[in-house]
């Protein structure tokens, strides 16, 4: 039987891409598909893969596809409506691919229930990773990561000892900016910082990738998801973004996995794993590629992913506040409100000024991301802006 597979955020770059993966393969169904408020979207979806049921967590656009549709299987609506689809037993797989905090209590939901979950939501690892993983453990589920860097990681490990580890390399594109002058970085536009050279993805981590936040954030990751320290894993900036991560082992030796960016290529995988199904996907030439260039990631340029691992070092609620704070940061230069600079700015306030939890609970990380939230909303531009507390 096909194994079913339900979409935490169907609309979005990985959402959709999961369903071509889907739609090229026997081996998956659609379960339930779930949007914030692009309804339009849903319906077109809803004619081709006929899931058994959706959930939108937009009130208003809740209200309007009840009204309009002519789908005959489960609505469901808001947060309690996330974690009903993702812990149903309707669901084998959940591809857990919201953008945000809002992805953390759907996904544990689905791992109390010992689900196979495909992790595309970093906020999860984020902002409450020792928290998810003792819960993986207890509940026997699996958690599978879908991010290219760490799908790469996980290929390299499969059939070794991971005692033999002495460390990983996440490889970053650079983004936009990687050879951009430092001199040049106060005239970034949002429509500049949506430009990656590499990869099409959501808003929100096009932006992360331009600042390296996302790096960061795949570093705090890499460390619950592999059992690692965090000075055991290394960046390198790739700009061909051919060699998705390697990993060294104790005698030297080195893997690497490489494959063209294309973020189907690791959505497969973590569906499949451990097996390996066979997709029509663009092949590798190495001899068309030629040349693989390696840099050391600039610090100054790119303090984001300084903070990522100070954060990660420091543990507790850190990095709960640092992913809410980049959230709330991100969200205002989409808008125009603020300037690309400012989004560090907002990180460095918010690790100065929120109490640090050593060891918090869920109810903490809950609380934290929410009073980092209300902290920077109230708090005046120029309070906020004005020094460097980190």
């Amino acid at each position: 039987m096909p194994k079913t597979v339900s979409i935490l955020g169907s609309s979005g770059s990985i959402g959709e891409q999961t369903l071509s993966v889907i739609e090229q393969s026997t081996e998956y169904s659609v379960g339930y598909l779930t949007v914030q408020s692009n309804i339009q979207k849903l319906e077109l979806q809803l004619q081709k893969f006929q899931p058994r049921g959706v959930v939108i967590t937009s009130e208003a656009h809740f209200k309007e596809f009840k009204k309009n549709t002519s789908f005959k299987g489960e609505i469901l609506f808001g947060e309690e409506g996330l974690c009903e689809a993702a812990s149903s037993e309707h669901t084998d797989i959940l591809m857990s691919s919201l953008v945000g905090f809002s992805g953390l209590l759907p996904t544990l939901e689905a791992i109390k229930k010992g689900k196979i979950i495909a992790l595309a939501n970093k906020e999860t690892l984020i902002s409450a990773g020792e928290i998810i993983m003792n819960a993986v453990q207890k509940y026997s589920a699996e958690l599978i990561a879908v991010d290219s860097e760490h799908n790469a990681i996980l290929q390299c490990l499969v059939g070794e000892d991971v005692n033999t580890v002495d460390s990983i390399t996440l490889t970053a594109s650079g983004g936009p900016f990687h050879s951009l002058p430092i001199e040049e970085f106060s005239s970034i536009t949002v429509e500049k910082a949506l430009n990656h050279p590499k990869w099409k993805m959501g808003n929100k981590i096009t932006i992360d990738s331009a600042t390296l936040m996302n790096k960061g954030f795949e570093v705090i990751e890499a460390k619950w998801l592999f059992n690692l320290e965090a000075s055991q894993i290394k960046v390198l900036v790739h700009p061909q973004s051919i060699i998705h991560s390697l990993v060294e082992f104790s005698d030297g030796s080195m893997k690497a996995q490489l494959g063209m960016p294309d973020m189907r290529i690791p959505i497969s995988y973590a569906l499949s794993y451990p097996k390996r199904f066979s997709f029509s996907f663009p092949r590798l030439s190495l001899e068309e590629i030629q040349t693989l260039q390696f840099f050391s990631p600039d610090y100054k340029k790119f303090p984001c992913l300084r903070i990522a691992f100070e954060c990660l070092e420091k543990g507790g609620n850190a990095t709960a506040i640092l992913n809410a704070a980049n959230e709330i940061a991100v969200s205002h230069f989409l808008e125009k409100k603020i300037s690309y600079s400012d989004i560090v700015r907002f990180i460095e306030f918010s690790l100065n000024k929120m109490p640090f939890v050593a060891h918090p609970s869920l109810a903490d990380i809950v609380e934290t991301d929410s009073q980092t939230r209300s902290l920077l909303l109230t708090s005046s531009f120029n309070d906020i802006t004005s020094n460097h507390y980190v």
